[in-house]
């Protein structure tokens, strides 16, 4: 059975290249292994320096920041997306800005799960999980040189 998902995008109208929202909501769904509460913000720089200055304590714009609140029984997440360090971020591993991006969606839906990447068992584990989300969605392996 597919999970539910319960999807909010907000900022998608400010920015040029996006995705459809329903793109976007089939990027997550794919990442989904429960039901889950999501929203989805597109921000830029300013904020997103501002919001992992508050909550990290990183002073720096970031291209990802996962909010989870809830892992079960329902994921319940915001996930923060800073367009404009995507784009720089694509353009540096030359790569299309959607393949960037659907990777940062899932990699920011993993997150939301409670997966991280702060060991080098739990970074293979969540990397094996993304390659593997990606490929079903036709993308290729973003770890790749």
């Amino acid at each position: 059975m597919t999970p539910a998902l319960d999807l909010v995008i907000q900022g998608h109208a400010r920015f040029d290249d996006l995705p459809a929202r329903a793109t976007l909501r089939r990027w997550i769904s794919a990442a989904l292994d429960r039901d889950a509460e999501i929203a989805l913000r597109f921000v830029d720089a300013r904020e997103a320096r501002r919001l992992n200055r508050d909550f990290r304590g990183k002073d720096y714009a970031t291209d990802v920041l996962t909010f989870d609140y809830a892992h079960t029984p329902v994921v319940r997440a915001d996930i923060i997306l800073c367009l404009p360090v995507v784009k720089r971020a694509a353009r540096e591993r030359r790569r299309l800005l959607r393949d960037h991006l659907a990777h940062l969606v899932v990699h920011g839906t993993l997150h939301a799960h409670g997966l991280d990447h702060d060991t080098p068992a739990a970074a293979h584990a969540m990397e094996a999980r993304e390659v593997s989300i990606l490929a079903q969605l036709g993308f290729g392996n973003p770890y790749l040189v």
